[in-house]
Protein backbone atom coordinates (compact mmCIF):
# COMPACT_ATOMS: atom_id res chain seq x y z
CA UNK A 1 0.00 0.00 0.00
CA UNK A 2 2.81 2.54 0.95
CA UNK A 3 4.57 1.65 -2.59
CA UNK A 4 1.55 2.56 -4.36
CA UNK A 5 0.80 5.80 -2.38
CA UNK A 6 4.48 6.64 -2.97
CA UNK A 7 4.04 6.56 -6.37
CA UNK A 8 0.42 8.05 -7.02
CA UNK A 9 2.11 10.70 -5.30
CA UNK A 10 5.50 11.02 -7.79
CA UNK A 11 2.90 11.12 -10.67
CA UNK A 12 1.13 14.41 -8.89
CA UNK A 13 4.47 15.56 -8.24
CA UNK A 14 5.66 15.43 -11.65
CA UNK A 15 2.65 16.45 -13.14
CA UNK A 16 2.61 19.65 -11.32
CA UNK A 17 6.26 20.76 -11.79
CA UNK A 18 5.49 20.30 -15.18
CA UNK A 19 2.57 22.79 -14.97
CA UNK A 20 4.89 24.94 -13.48
CA UNK A 21 7.46 24.99 -16.36
CA UNK A 22 5.24 26.65 -18.44
CA UNK A 23 4.89 29.29 -15.60
CA UNK A 24 4.81 32.92 -17.80
CA UNK A 25 5.22 36.31 -15.76
CA UNK A 26 3.75 39.20 -17.73
CA UNK A 27 6.57 42.08 -17.07
CA UNK A 28 5.16 44.48 -19.34
CA UNK A 29 1.63 44.18 -17.89
CA UNK A 30 3.30 44.99 -13.84
CA UNK A 31 5.26 47.80 -15.27
CA UNK A 32 2.32 48.84 -16.49
CA UNK A 33 0.21 48.62 -13.60
CA UNK A 34 3.30 50.13 -11.84
CA UNK A 35 2.77 52.81 -13.49
CA UNK A 36 -1.23 53.50 -13.23
CA UNK A 37 -0.42 53.19 -9.48
CA UNK A 38 2.42 55.96 -9.36
CA UNK A 39 0.02 58.39 -11.19
CA UNK A 40 -1.68 58.01 -7.81
CA UNK A 41 0.45 60.77 -6.18
CA UNK A 42 0.27 64.40 -4.17
CA UNK A 43 3.85 65.10 -6.03
CA UNK A 44 4.80 65.73 -9.44
CA UNK A 45 6.47 63.17 -11.58
CA UNK A 46 8.76 61.10 -10.87
CA UNK A 47 8.23 61.16 -7.33
CA UNK A 48 5.53 59.66 -5.11
CA UNK A 49 3.85 60.96 -2.34
CA UNK A 50 0.82 58.33 -0.95
CA UNK A 51 -0.01 59.53 2.61
CA UNK A 52 -2.31 57.30 4.48
CA UNK A 53 -5.80 57.69 4.26
CA UNK A 54 -5.06 60.74 2.05
CA UNK A 55 -7.81 60.84 -1.07
CA UNK A 56 -4.66 60.01 -2.98
CA UNK A 57 -4.09 57.05 -1.12
CA UNK A 58 -7.76 55.89 -1.29
CA UNK A 59 -7.81 56.27 -4.93
CA UNK A 60 -4.40 53.84 -5.38
CA UNK A 61 -6.63 51.10 -2.69
CA UNK A 62 -9.60 51.42 -5.09
CA UNK A 63 -7.32 50.41 -7.78
CA UNK A 64 -5.69 48.01 -5.98
CA UNK A 65 -9.19 46.10 -5.20
CA UNK A 66 -10.13 46.20 -8.91
CA UNK A 67 -6.76 44.25 -9.79
CA UNK A 68 -7.66 41.69 -7.00
CA UNK A 69 -11.17 41.12 -8.04
CA UNK A 70 -9.92 41.10 -11.86
CA UNK A 71 -6.86 38.43 -10.91
CA UNK A 72 -10.22 36.17 -9.32
CA UNK A 73 -9.98 36.82 -5.52
CA UNK A 74 -12.10 37.27 -2.86
CA UNK A 75 -11.52 40.89 -1.41
CA UNK A 76 -12.04 41.68 2.15
CA UNK A 77 -10.65 44.53 4.41
CA UNK A 78 -10.23 44.79 8.32
CA UNK A 79 -10.60 47.61 10.54
CA UNK A 80 -7.45 49.25 10.15
CA UNK A 81 -8.02 48.95 6.26
CA UNK A 82 -5.80 46.12 5.67
CA UNK A 83 -6.88 44.88 2.24
CA UNK A 84 -7.07 40.98 1.41
CA UNK A 85 -7.38 38.92 -1.58
CA UNK A 86 -7.68 35.16 -1.44
CA UNK A 87 -7.46 32.22 -3.53
CA UNK A 88 -9.58 29.61 -1.97
CA UNK A 89 -8.17 26.43 -2.07
CA UNK A 90 -8.80 22.61 -2.25
CA UNK A 91 -8.78 22.61 1.19
CA UNK A 92 -9.53 26.00 2.61
CA UNK A 93 -9.87 24.86 6.44
CA UNK A 94 -5.90 24.63 6.37
CA UNK A 95 -3.96 28.12 7.47
CA UNK A 96 -3.00 29.93 4.05
CA UNK A 97 0.29 30.83 2.53
CA UNK A 98 0.44 34.71 2.42
CA UNK A 99 2.35 37.02 0.38
CA UNK A 100 1.91 41.39 0.47
CA UNK A 101 3.57 44.77 0.75
CA UNK A 102 2.47 48.17 1.25
CA UNK A 103 1.63 51.06 -1.07
CA UNK A 104 1.95 54.01 1.12
CA UNK A 105 5.04 56.27 -0.35
CA UNK A 106 6.78 58.82 1.89
CA UNK A 107 6.97 62.06 0.74
CA UNK A 108 8.55 62.91 -2.71
CA UNK A 109 10.10 58.82 -2.67
CA UNK A 110 9.98 56.39 -5.50
CA UNK A 111 7.48 53.87 -7.40
CA UNK A 112 8.73 50.80 -6.57
CA UNK A 113 9.23 50.37 -2.76
CA UNK A 114 6.25 48.29 -1.19
CA UNK A 115 4.71 48.18 -4.36
CA UNK A 116 6.09 45.23 -6.50
CA UNK A 117 5.48 43.57 -3.75
CA UNK A 118 1.77 43.96 -3.62
CA UNK A 119 1.44 44.10 -7.79
CA UNK A 120 3.72 41.41 -8.24
CA UNK A 121 1.90 39.21 -6.13
CA UNK A 122 -1.47 39.93 -8.15
CA UNK A 123 0.92 38.68 -11.44
CA UNK A 124 2.23 35.84 -9.27
CA UNK A 125 -1.29 34.80 -8.58
CA UNK A 126 -2.56 35.05 -12.33
CA UNK A 127 0.28 33.09 -13.62
CA UNK A 128 -0.43 30.26 -11.67
CA UNK A 129 -3.97 30.29 -12.57
CA UNK A 130 -3.26 30.46 -16.25
CA UNK A 131 -1.30 27.35 -16.17
CA UNK A 132 -4.32 25.74 -15.02
CA UNK A 133 -2.55 25.46 -11.00
CA UNK A 134 -4.59 24.57 -8.17
CA UNK A 135 -3.25 25.24 -4.61
CA UNK A 136 -4.22 22.88 -1.53
CA UNK A 137 -3.57 26.06 1.04
CA UNK A 138 -5.47 28.88 -0.15
CA UNK A 139 -3.13 31.56 -1.10
CA UNK A 140 -3.87 35.23 0.41
CA UNK A 141 -2.63 38.73 -1.09
CA UNK A 142 -2.59 41.10 1.83
CA UNK A 143 -1.91 44.78 1.09
CA UNK A 144 -0.69 46.23 4.75
CA UNK A 145 -1.78 49.64 5.97
CA UNK A 146 0.88 52.47 6.68
CA UNK A 147 3.89 50.55 6.35
CA UNK A 148 5.57 53.96 6.42
CA UNK A 149 5.53 56.30 9.75
CA UNK A 150 5.13 59.18 7.76
CA UNK A 151 1.36 59.99 8.89
CA UNK A 152 0.77 58.72 12.37
CA UNK A 153 5.10 58.77 13.54
CA UNK A 154 5.05 54.59 13.75
CA UNK A 155 5.59 52.40 10.70
CA UNK A 156 4.09 49.18 9.79
CA UNK A 157 0.53 49.96 11.33
CA UNK A 158 -1.84 47.47 9.56
CA UNK A 159 0.82 44.82 10.23
CA UNK A 160 1.32 45.72 13.92
CA UNK A 161 -2.24 45.65 14.31
CA UNK A 162 -2.76 42.75 12.37
CA UNK A 163 -0.04 40.76 14.16
CA UNK A 164 -1.49 42.04 18.18
CA UNK A 165 1.90 44.05 18.31
CA UNK A 166 -0.50 47.09 18.63
CA UNK A 167 -3.49 47.35 20.69
CA UNK A 168 -6.95 49.18 19.92
CA UNK A 169 -6.66 51.30 22.92
CA UNK A 170 -2.72 51.98 21.41
CA UNK A 171 -3.81 52.77 18.22
CA UNK A 172 -6.50 55.08 20.05
CA UNK A 173 -3.68 57.37 21.12
CA UNK A 174 -1.99 57.95 18.38
CA UNK A 175 -2.36 61.34 16.18
CA UNK A 176 -1.27 63.19 12.74
CA UNK A 177 0.26 66.21 12.93
CA UNK A 178 -2.82 68.39 12.32
CA UNK A 179 -4.06 66.49 15.44
CA UNK A 180 -6.44 64.14 14.66
CA UNK A 181 -6.57 60.86 15.86
CA UNK A 182 -6.18 57.34 13.84
CA UNK A 183 -9.93 57.04 14.93
CA UNK A 184 -11.32 59.57 13.77
CA UNK A 185 -9.34 59.30 10.38
CA UNK A 186 -9.56 56.04 9.62
CA UNK A 187 -13.75 56.49 10.17
CA UNK A 188 -13.78 59.56 7.79
CA UNK A 189 -11.53 57.18 5.13
CA UNK A 190 -14.64 54.65 5.25
CA UNK A 191 -13.45 52.01 8.09
CA UNK A 192 -15.26 51.72 10.71
CA UNK A 193 -15.27 48.02 11.54
CA UNK A 194 -14.70 46.98 15.23
CA UNK A 195 -10.93 47.37 15.97
CA UNK A 196 -10.81 44.63 18.12
CA UNK A 197 -11.52 42.40 15.48
CA UNK A 198 -8.21 43.25 13.46
CA UNK A 199 -5.90 41.08 15.16
CA UNK A 200 -5.41 37.22 14.46
CA UNK A 201 -3.98 34.08 16.15
CA UNK A 202 -0.68 33.07 15.82
CA UNK A 203 -0.81 30.09 13.61
CA UNK A 204 -3.28 31.90 10.88
CA UNK A 205 -0.94 31.92 8.28
CA UNK A 206 1.06 28.95 6.90
CA UNK A 207 3.93 31.42 6.10
CA UNK A 208 4.47 34.72 4.95
CA UNK A 209 6.97 35.86 1.90
CA UNK A 210 7.40 39.34 0.56
CA UNK A 211 8.70 40.22 -2.21
CA UNK A 212 10.64 43.77 -2.01
CA UNK A 213 12.99 45.64 -4.08
CA UNK A 214 16.40 45.69 -1.89
CA UNK A 215 17.07 49.55 -0.98
CA UNK A 216 20.38 48.94 -0.79
CA UNK A 217 23.51 48.29 -3.65
CA UNK A 218 24.42 44.97 -2.54
CA UNK A 219 22.87 42.69 -5.01
CA UNK A 220 23.66 45.32 -7.90
CA UNK A 221 27.20 45.40 -6.98
CA UNK A 222 27.36 41.73 -6.71
CA UNK A 223 25.71 41.35 -10.61
CA UNK A 224 22.99 38.79 -8.55
CA UNK A 225 19.04 38.87 -9.16
CA UNK A 226 17.77 37.68 -6.19
CA UNK A 227 18.96 37.85 -2.53
CA UNK A 228 17.12 35.78 -0.06
CA UNK A 229 16.74 37.67 3.34
CA UNK A 230 17.31 35.46 6.25
CA UNK A 231 16.55 37.99 9.08
CA UNK A 232 15.50 41.46 9.59
CA UNK A 233 17.49 44.42 11.68
CA UNK A 234 16.23 45.52 15.53
CA UNK A 235 14.31 48.95 14.79
CA UNK A 236 13.51 51.81 17.29
CA UNK A 237 11.86 55.12 17.14
CA UNK A 238 13.07 57.88 19.65
CA UNK A 239 11.01 61.13 19.54
CA UNK A 240 12.47 64.24 22.32
CA UNK A 241 11.34 67.34 23.06
CA UNK A 242 13.39 70.40 23.83
CA UNK A 243 11.84 73.20 25.67
CA UNK A 244 14.16 76.18 25.74
CA UNK A 245 13.47 79.86 26.21
CA UNK A 246 12.39 82.04 23.07
CA UNK A 247 13.32 85.96 22.66
CA UNK A 248 14.43 88.39 19.59
CA UNK A 249 17.41 87.19 17.79
CA UNK A 250 18.98 90.31 18.30
CA UNK A 251 18.09 91.51 21.63
CA UNK A 252 18.91 88.43 23.67
CA UNK A 253 22.64 87.98 24.58
CA UNK A 254 24.66 84.95 24.24
CA UNK A 255 25.42 84.44 27.54
CA UNK A 256 21.86 84.29 28.71
CA UNK A 257 20.77 82.06 26.05
CA UNK A 258 18.42 78.64 26.43
CA UNK A 259 18.16 78.25 22.65
CA UNK A 260 16.71 74.71 21.80
CA UNK A 261 17.89 74.37 18.48
CA UNK A 262 21.41 74.90 19.66
CA UNK A 263 20.74 72.18 22.08
CA UNK A 264 19.21 69.59 19.46
CA UNK A 265 21.83 70.50 16.96
CA UNK A 266 24.33 68.97 20.30
CA UNK A 267 21.99 65.92 20.21
CA UNK A 268 22.05 65.81 16.92
CA UNK A 269 25.87 65.03 16.51
CA UNK A 270 25.54 62.54 20.24
CA UNK A 271 23.13 60.57 17.87
CA UNK A 272 25.85 60.01 15.02
CA UNK A 273 28.26 59.00 17.68
CA UNK A 274 26.09 56.42 19.25
CA UNK A 275 26.36 54.68 16.23
CA UNK A 276 29.94 54.68 15.87
CA UNK A 277 29.87 53.81 19.90
CA UNK A 278 29.14 50.14 18.83
CA UNK A 279 31.95 49.54 16.73
CA UNK A 280 29.58 47.38 14.60
CA UNK A 281 28.86 48.39 10.88
CA UNK A 282 25.37 47.27 10.99
CA UNK A 283 24.75 50.22 13.85
CA UNK A 284 22.94 53.13 12.23
CA UNK A 285 20.89 56.37 13.80
CA UNK A 286 19.58 59.05 12.03
CA UNK A 287 17.79 62.17 12.85
CA UNK A 288 15.47 62.08 10.17
CA UNK A 289 12.36 64.80 11.55
CA UNK A 290 12.54 68.08 13.13
CA UNK A 291 10.04 70.49 14.12
CA UNK A 292 11.05 73.89 15.41
CA UNK A 293 9.44 76.59 16.97
CA UNK A 294 8.41 79.31 16.21
CA UNK A 295 10.43 79.00 12.71
CA UNK A 296 11.23 82.96 12.31
CA UNK A 297 14.69 84.03 11.15
CA UNK A 298 15.02 86.23 13.83
CA UNK A 299 13.42 84.63 16.73
CA UNK A 300 15.25 82.33 18.87
CA UNK A 301 13.86 78.59 19.18
CA UNK A 302 12.14 78.01 21.85
CA UNK A 303 11.03 74.41 21.40
CA UNK A 304 12.15 71.33 19.44
CA UNK A 305 10.63 68.09 18.45
CA UNK A 306 12.75 65.89 17.53
CA UNK A 307 12.40 61.56 15.82
CA UNK A 308 15.54 59.60 15.85
CA UNK A 309 15.84 56.75 13.84
CA UNK A 310 17.87 53.68 15.65
CA UNK A 311 18.93 50.61 13.94
CA UNK A 312 21.30 47.22 14.03
CA UNK A 313 20.89 43.68 13.24
CA UNK A 314 21.70 42.70 16.66
CA UNK A 315 18.53 43.79 19.77
CA UNK A 316 22.03 44.46 22.48
CA UNK A 317 23.92 46.68 20.12
CA UNK A 318 20.34 48.70 19.03
CA UNK A 319 19.59 48.85 23.19
CA UNK A 320 23.03 50.32 23.87
CA UNK A 321 22.84 52.86 21.35
CA UNK A 322 19.58 53.74 22.58
CA UNK A 323 20.67 54.32 26.12
CA UNK A 324 23.76 56.49 24.59
CA UNK A 325 21.20 59.02 23.73
CA UNK A 326 19.51 59.28 26.59
CA UNK A 327 22.69 59.44 29.03
CA UNK A 328 23.83 62.74 26.56
CA UNK A 329 20.08 64.11 25.89
CA UNK A 330 20.06 64.29 30.15
CA UNK A 331 23.79 66.02 29.68
CA UNK A 332 23.17 68.41 26.84
CA UNK A 333 19.89 69.65 28.86
CA UNK A 334 21.16 70.26 32.21
CA UNK A 335 24.72 71.78 30.77
CA UNK A 336 22.52 73.87 28.10
CA UNK A 337 19.35 74.78 30.89
CA UNK A 338 17.34 73.38 28.65
CA UNK A 339 13.86 70.74 29.66
CA UNK A 340 13.96 68.20 27.55
CA UNK A 341 12.30 64.70 27.34
CA UNK A 342 12.11 61.45 25.38
CA UNK A 343 10.02 59.10 24.43
CA UNK A 344 10.07 55.58 23.08
CA UNK A 345 7.91 54.98 20.23
CA UNK A 346 9.28 51.69 19.09
CA UNK A 347 11.75 49.30 20.09
CA UNK A 348 11.11 46.10 18.12
CA UNK A 349 13.25 42.94 17.98
CA UNK A 350 15.07 41.93 15.30
CA UNK A 351 13.51 38.53 13.05
CA UNK A 352 14.88 35.77 11.64
CA UNK A 353 13.23 33.98 8.58
CA UNK A 354 12.09 30.49 8.16
CA UNK A 355 14.72 27.90 8.28
CA UNK A 356 12.08 25.28 6.27
CA UNK A 357 10.99 28.54 4.03
CA UNK A 358 14.28 29.38 3.31
CA UNK A 359 14.72 25.76 2.03
CA UNK A 360 12.26 26.40 -0.20
CA UNK A 361 13.56 29.30 -1.67
CA UNK A 362 16.66 27.98 -2.40
CA UNK A 363 15.29 25.24 -4.59
CA UNK A 364 13.18 27.24 -5.83
CA UNK A 365 15.67 29.24 -7.06
CA UNK A 366 17.92 26.55 -8.32
CA UNK A 367 15.16 25.34 -10.37
CA UNK A 368 14.46 28.07 -12.36
CA UNK A 369 18.51 28.80 -12.60
CA UNK A 370 18.62 31.91 -10.28
CA UNK A 371 21.83 32.81 -8.65
CA UNK A 372 21.01 34.74 -5.55
CA UNK A 373 23.01 35.75 -2.09
CA UNK A 374 21.58 35.52 1.14
CA UNK A 375 21.31 39.19 3.22
CA UNK A 376 20.41 40.57 6.57
CA UNK A 377 17.82 43.61 5.40
CA UNK A 378 18.81 46.80 7.44
CA UNK A 379 15.24 48.42 6.58
CA UNK A 380 12.37 46.46 8.44
CA UNK A 381 9.19 45.20 7.04
CA UNK A 382 5.71 44.45 7.55
CA UNK A 383 7.52 40.98 7.32
CA UNK A 384 9.03 41.69 10.68
CA UNK A 385 5.66 41.46 12.11
CA UNK A 386 4.34 38.62 10.40
CA UNK A 387 7.23 36.81 11.81
CA UNK A 388 5.05 36.77 15.12
CA UNK A 389 2.54 34.33 14.10
CA UNK A 390 4.02 32.63 11.12
CA UNK A 391 7.39 31.45 9.40
CA UNK A 392 8.49 34.51 7.35
CA UNK A 393 10.83 35.12 4.56
CA UNK A 394 12.09 37.79 1.94
CA UNK A 395 12.25 37.99 -1.64
CA UNK A 396 14.76 40.75 -2.91
CA UNK A 397 15.20 42.20 -6.41
CA UNK A 398 18.08 45.10 -7.08
CA UNK A 399 17.85 48.47 -7.16
CA UNK A 400 19.65 50.89 -8.98
CA UNK A 401 22.25 52.22 -7.14
CA UNK A 402 20.91 51.15 -4.33
CA UNK A 403 18.19 54.04 -4.16
CA UNK A 404 15.48 54.01 -2.07
CA UNK A 405 12.85 56.46 -1.18
CA UNK A 406 13.59 59.13 -3.42
CA UNK A 407 11.98 59.50 -6.83
CA UNK A 408 15.31 57.64 -8.70
CA UNK A 409 14.09 54.64 -7.14
CA UNK A 410 14.32 51.61 -10.27
CA UNK A 411 14.02 48.05 -10.59
CA UNK A 412 14.49 47.06 -14.45
CA UNK A 413 11.86 45.08 -15.83
CA UNK A 414 13.62 41.57 -15.89
CA UNK A 415 14.78 41.97 -12.59
CA UNK A 416 10.78 42.57 -11.33
CA UNK A 417 10.08 39.82 -13.41
CA UNK A 418 12.52 37.22 -11.60
CA UNK A 419 11.28 37.85 -8.65
CA UNK A 420 7.72 37.49 -9.45
CA UNK A 421 8.93 34.55 -10.88
CA UNK A 422 10.31 33.12 -7.83
CA UNK A 423 7.58 34.19 -5.75
CA UNK A 424 4.91 32.41 -7.83
CA UNK A 425 6.79 29.29 -7.21
CA UNK A 426 7.71 29.66 -3.61
CA UNK A 427 3.84 29.84 -3.16
CA UNK A 428 3.28 27.10 -5.36
CA UNK A 429 5.68 25.01 -3.56
CA UNK A 430 4.35 25.80 -0.26
CA UNK A 431 0.59 25.80 -0.74
CA UNK A 432 0.87 22.50 -1.80
CA UNK A 433 1.03 19.74 0.53
CA UNK A 434 2.90 16.76 -1.55
CA UNK A 435 5.24 15.21 0.74
CA UNK A 436 8.68 16.70 1.69
CA UNK A 437 11.17 14.84 -0.38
Amino acid sequence: MGKVVHDFWHVVLESWEMTLANLQIDQDRVVEELEKLATFSDAPEPAVTRILFSPTELAARAYIRQLMRDAGLAVREDGVGNIFGRWTGAQPDLPPVSTGSHIDAIPFSGRFDGTVGVLGGVEAVRALKQVGFQPERSIELIMFTSEEPTRFGLGCLGSRALTGSLAPDQLAELQDDKGRSFVEVRNSAGYQQNLNEVAIKPGAYDAFIELHIEQGPRLEQANLPIGLVTSIAAPATMRVTLEGEGGHAGAVLMPGRRDALAAASELILAVEQAAFSTGRRDSVATVGLMQIHPGAVNSIPSHIVMEIDIRDTAQAPRDSMVAFIQAALEKIGKKRQIEASIEILNADPPSQSGADLLKVMRKACDKLHLEYMELVSRAYHDTLFMSKICPTAMIFIPCKNGYSHRPEEYASPLQIQRGVRLLAQTLADISSNYPAN
